[in-house]
């Protein structure tokens, strides 16, 4: 653009500030529940569903009573989950996509021929990856993921059909192939914006879907079976979050309308990728990184403490006063996504040689609440979340910051099909929350009177 047209822009853009502020004592005035959440905290009951519960408070005689968080997916805890998986050195992710989808935990016939159909439709349609990834890539992974997306449909024989039997063929194809769209993504954008090397892998129908990641994104294939179960324990934890998160919201609200699933689904890629929801543990290593460059002794809880009053206190890093990955919507006592992840990153650590930079974690989930509980005076239960430890992990997976909301969504399209699903067998109402209007009736003003 022209400097002329930078400057017509910027003075649009001064009107439109100047326009859409509202008066915060207004959404107070029409009992407003600001980000569909109550004043107590609690979220707004919008919907129900069968498909996973978000566990971390508990009402008595009507006051909030802070719990242990769980986080059950169809009735099953997911630490249960995590448990047989690794008693039976099994890849859970695709019985966990299994179970959000059918209600049931699958025997070793049905896992084992779920396992295989998967690995059967991993790979793309003909020519998409050339024409659909590399012919237009993109410098944000989660863009050219929802591009992907809506580009299925045009490879799809039965695009528009909202029959149960061609969504579910459709979802699973998705929850097949979003491994596969986001590891050439990265690699189109390794070529045409880092000006690296790019590989170009084919997927391996007996592998599980974090073998198989593993295998695309490495130019040598090459991965351990510790790298690869941590990558399914991370995997199996982000696979869904009950209906009120907000990706999931966006699969009900969407598919509410009536559309096709690459619609809803692309929409619910670009909700992830906001730095509020999937984004968010980006910030924390962008913190992380702040953290370690200004206190010295990573041991050291006093020059700890010091460095993340000053954070808190908008006086460093980003001046949000937010200390990320810290604090959770639902969970209070502790969330057992973060948890599960901690533990099993404390083995990963001791192989890589980063047990300083583990404990630099823990010292950190231990003295943050006490700051925060400080200055802003409160005492709500504050505990770290999944957020806080998944960036570690991929970091010591060797997986690049740009793939990190990536994973989010390879694990998350299981649980937005089975929403999808749930939305159109049980629903069939479109969602039509109310706004209320503030702005004032004008009379009109013709042209020449302005």
């Amino acid at each position: 653009m022209t400097e002329k047209d930078n400057e017509f822009l910027n003075r649009l853009s001064v009107l439109a500030k100047r326009n859409d502020p509202i008066d915060p004592a207004l959404y107070e005035k029409y009992d407003v529940k600001r980000g569909l959440r109550n004043a107590n905290g609690t979220g707004v009951c919008v919907g129900l569903t069968r498909i996973g519960d978000v566990v971390g408070y508990e009402m008595v005689d009507g006051k909030k009573t802070a719990v242990p968080g769980k986080l059950l997916y169809r009735g099953y805890s997911v630490e249960d989950l995590v448990r047989d998986c690794e008693s039976h050195q099994l890849f859970g992710y695709s019985q966990c996509a299994y179970l959000l989808l059918f209600g049931e935990l699958p025997t070793k016939e049905q896992l084992s021929e779920f396992h295989q159909f998967l690995g059967s439709i991993r790979n793309l349609p003909m020519d998409f990856t050339e024409d659909m990834i590399m012919k237009a890539p993109s410098s944000d992974i989660m863009n050219k993921l929802a591009r992907a997306v809506l580009a299925s449909y045009s490879y799809d024989p039965d695009p528009e059909s909202r029959d149960v039997s061609n969504v579910l063929r459709q979802s699973l194809e998705l929850i097949a192939r979003f491994s596969s769209m986001v590891a050439y993504a990265y690699q189109a954008k390794r070529r045409y914006f880092d000006g690296k090397s790019m590989y170009i892998h084919n997927p391996e129908q007996q592998l599980s879907t974090a073998e198989n990641f593993l295998r695309l994104i490495r130019n040598d294939k090459k991965y351990t079976m510790e790298e690869a179960h941590l990558l399914d324990l991370a995997l199996i934890v982000h696979a869904e979050h009950g209906g009120g998160n907000n990706s999931s919201l966006t699969v009900h609200v969407v598919s509410s309308a009536d559309t096709d699933t690459y619609s809803a689904i692309a929409a619910a890629v670009g909700s992830l990728k906001g730095r509020r929801h999937g984004g968010a543990n980006i910030r924390v290593m962008e913190m992380m990184d702040d953290i370690k460059e200004h206190v010295t002794d990573w041991s050291s809880e006093q020059q700890i403490k010091d460095y993340l009053y000053k954070i808190a206190k908008k006086e460093a890093f980003d001046r949000t006063g937010l200390i990320y990955g810290q604090g959770h919507a639902v969970y209070t006592v502790s969330d057992p996504r973060a948890v599960l992840l901690r533990d099993k990153a404390a083995g990963l650590a001791k192989i890589k040689g980063m047990e300083d930079e583990y404990h630099l974690y823990r010292l950190i989930e231990n003295i943050a609440p006490e700051i925060l509980y400080s200055i802003h005076g409160t005492k709500k239960l504050i505990c770290s979340n999944v957020d806080f430890y998944s960036g570690f992990v991929y970091t010591m997976l060797n997986i690049p910051r740009a793939l990190f909301t990536p994973l989010f969504a390879i694990s998350r399209i299981a649980g937005w099909s089975a929403h999808r699903l749930e939305e159109i067998v049980a629903n069939g109402r479109i969602y039509r929350p109310a706004y209320h209007s503030v702005c004032e009736e004008r009379k009109y003003i013709p042209i020449e009177d302005r």
